[in-house]
């Protein structure tokens, strides 16, 4: 062993740097001749564009008899154009690194396209075409249909889908879009073809009444050329004035049990519709209902998972359905305020009467400062790695737009979350959910959870079929 001692150099630990304020990205926003807004957002580093194309083809405006027709519409956008047919049209989109969808949602139709920034414009030109000049052709139609009805039958197996539908039905009158599936019901699919999917392709698609989202690294790129080579060539008529009629609700306090004999696990969505978001209490009702369900340390799962092990989570959220802009619409907008969850079929009473405690508790005690803060931690802390990338900011730059809001909402949000104090998000939560005015859906085995559901008093209780 040697004599001379090792020795070790020591480094100066690093020091952390300043922090970085974060905004949400502010987008410019342009027309282009043939009466295309675009709002384009240029961010360093993000070598995928994300582009979203809004489409003013809303749900409320398929023909009677044709719901689901906008959702086959959206899906043959891709299935072949006045260039390319269906095949070949996909290959050329994979030449291009290049993914492209559609669907169709209560505001309207939206097309989604991603794509390495330096095949940006060939991918601008292929969606230019789906949207310029789509073919629409019969057998790819009928196609679409039949697959679309070969998923209808394994969406009303699913517990979650089936609550879905089933609350909607009980919140809407029948003759109101939002009582509906999304996608259609397989008597209504079923009379879809090519000459009504061409129909509502030709009443609602046109430049004028879209909105297109571009957002990422735009260095190098001559983005103006190449939104003028392609999206620029579209052309179509003058954008419809939309009207928004009134739309009722029954949030009577009652209990809907779909019969699923033999059901190991009741699947729960308790709900009703409240304010969207335009309405002044949007920030503290986000704020209330997280602090409710947001997350695993809130109040249901701390109760129904983490004290009475009933269930792996359950969540309580607001999911906008219709939002509108009062003052030039004439009518408020709505939103979806629900809590959603499944427990063990044996102990569904239990837990309705233990979630029910948590809504009493909450308006008699009201939040803590300890949870509103945790709340505003979560909820704008981690806002930077949310919207890291370029997709997940057209896509809420896209929201804004189909939901008639300002293109600095969500950054006006978050300020918002952070000034909002204990007493007011507590008052919005409260009025979210009253414990005597919510419309309770099971899926479960009603002759184990009809009884014990009963002795509740949450409401009249009826079963139908699953």
């Amino acid at each position: 062993m040697s004599d001379t001692a090792a020795t070790m150099t020591f480094h100066p630990q690093p020091k952390p740097g300043l922090a970085k304020p974060w905004a949400f990205p502010a987008p410019e926003r342009t027309t282009l001749p043939n009466g295309l807004t675009v709002l384009r957002c240029h961010r360093p580093g993000q070598k995928v564009v994300a582009v979203e194309i809004s489409l003013d083809a809303p749900l409320d405006a398929e023909p009677a008899g044709l719901d689901g027709v906008a959702t086959i519409m959206a899906r043959a956008l891709s299935e072949g154009t006045d260039k390319h047919d269906a095949e070949e049209f996909a290959a050329e989109l994979e030449r291009c690194g290049a993914t492209l969808d559609a669907h169709a949602d209560h505001p309207g139709v939206r097309v989604s396209l991603e794509v390495p920034a330096s095949r940006l414009h060939k991918a601008l030109s292929l969606l230019a075409d789906a949207l310029r000049a789509p073919a629409f052709p019969d057998g790819e139609v009928e196609r679409l249909v039949q697959n679309r009805l070969d998923e209808i039958p394994h969406e009303l197996a699913n517990p979650a889908r089936r609550a879905s539908m089933a609350l909607s039905k009980e919140l809407f009158p029948a003759d109101v879009r939002m009582s509906r599936p999304r996608q259609g019901t397989e008597e209504t699919v079923a009379r879809i073809d090519a000459a009504s999917v061409r129909a509502f392709y030709e009443a609602h698609v046109r430049p004028a009444s879209a909105t297109a989202v571009v957002v990422g690294d735009f260095t190098g790129l001559d983005l103006d050329q190449a939104l003028a080579d392609t999206l620029g060539s579209w052309t179509g008529g003058p954008a419809r004035k939309r009207s928004y009629p009134a739309i009722t609700a029954d949030d009577t306090g009652r209990v809907v049990i779909v019969d699923r004999p033999g059901a190991v696990q009741t699947q729960l969505l308790i709900g009703r519709v409240g304010a969207d978001r335009h309405d002044r209490v949007w920030p503290a009702q986000v704020l209330g209902t997280y602090c409710l369900g947001g997350t695993l340390t809130s109040r249901l799962d701390r109760v129904l998972r983490e004290e009475k092990g009933y269930t792996y989570g359950v969540r309580a959220f607001g999911q906008v359905l219709r939002s509108v802009d009062p003052a030039t619409a004439g009518v408020s907008g709505i939103a979806m305020l629900a809590i959603s969850g499944s427990v063990a079929t044996e102990v569904t009473g239990p837990a309705l009467e233990d979630a029910w405690k948590v809504l009493r508790t909450l308006a008699e005690e009201g939040l803590t400062d300890e949870e509103r803060e945790a709340a505003v931690q979560n909820l704008v802390g981690v806002a930077p790695l949310r919207f890291e990338t370029a997709a997940a900011v057209a896509n809420t730059l896209a929201d804004q737009v189909e939901q008639q809001l300002p293109d600095d909402f969500q950054g006006t949000l978050y300020a918002r979350l952070a000034e909002t104090g204990t007493v007011e998000a507590t008052a919005a939560v409260v009025s979210a959910f009253p414990e005597d005015r919510l419309v309770t859906v099971l899926v479960g085995d009603a002759s184990v959870i009809e009884e014990p559901v009963r002795a509740l008093g949450i409401g009249e209780v009826r079963v139908v079929s699953g």
